[in-house]
């Protein structure tokens, strides 16, 4: 099984896999039923998730509504630490990942709304260095996985502070690598050298833990929240957490 989704992630675009990949994934939900972890984003229970990743991780994905831990942390968060799913909002979602997209649009205290370049899922297409909404239009933004791939992102993230209403807050995650500085060399363009340096043949940086305070520069404000740290470790084993992710929590600059 590990081998099979390392080689369809690298091989199949991301749009189809958008698309088409959670039919397949229904079946094998119905091999890994089971109690052994559960996933706090569709309830489902299974005795553990499939493995994801290019280089695949044990135990990441939710084979019924393709969450991965990153997704099953954030959405705990959204719960805890936040009144996302009580307040009356108006939300951004920059390329929509599958596993919230419904259930977010479901819910009656939000009014929601997804953009994205390329991505099938998004009700906008919109380049995010060009956000099509007026200035403080948005109590709440999300970007998760995207500024990896943009040419510019501390222009993607005025603009996300652009819409973002004076008490506005956001979400921006990104892969961040354990390494001081962020890397970024505009002058390799070959995707297998891409793949080398950056991680992916689609990404164009190499975030370090200089994250946040380089976004931090676009006038953005964002932070680091530790938040799974100080979650039991039994939940943390229940629901298959990344136990070193950080949330970059963000709030509009003045």
């Amino acid at each position: 099984m590990k081998s099979i989704i390392s080689w369809t992630i690298r091989h199949i675009p991301r749009k189809y896999l958008q698309l088409f990949s959670h039919f397949f994934l229904k079946v094998a939900a119905i091999f890994y039923s089971g109690t052994n972890v559960s996933c706090n984003i569709c309830l489902k229970g299974f005795r553990k998730f499939l493995p994801y990743g290019r280089i695949a991780r044990e135990n990441a994905l939710c084979p019924n509504c393709l969450g991965l831990e990153r997704h099953r942390l954030m959405w705990l968060f959204l719960q805890t630490e936040t009144d996302f799913f009580k307040a009356p909002q108006k939300v951004l979602h920059v390329a929509p990942e599958l596993c919230f997209l419904d259930r977010f649009k479901k819910l009656k205290n939000l009014q929601y709304i997804t953009g994205d370049i390329e991505s099938p899922l998004a009700e906008v297409k919109m380049d995010i260095h060009q956000i099509p909404f007026p200035d403080n239009s948005f109590d709440v933004v999300f970007c998760n996985h995207v500024l990896e791939h943009v040419a510019d992102d501390l222009k993607a993230c005025a603009e996300i502070n652009r819409v973002l209403k004076p008490n506005g807050w956001g979400i921006i995650q990104s892969p961040v690598y354990e390494q001081e500085i962020t890397l970024e060399d505009n002058s390799i363009t070959d995707p297998k050298e891409r793949e080398k340096v950056f991680g992916q043949s689609d990404h164009v940086r190499k975030y370090g833990k200089d994250y946040a305070k380089r976004l931090s520069h676009s006038g953005l404000r964002v932070l680091e929240n530790n938040f799974v740290q100080h979650l039991p470790e039994a939940l943390i084993k229940k629901h298959a957490l990344p136990e070193k992710e950080i949330i970059f929590y963000c709030q509009k600059g003045h």
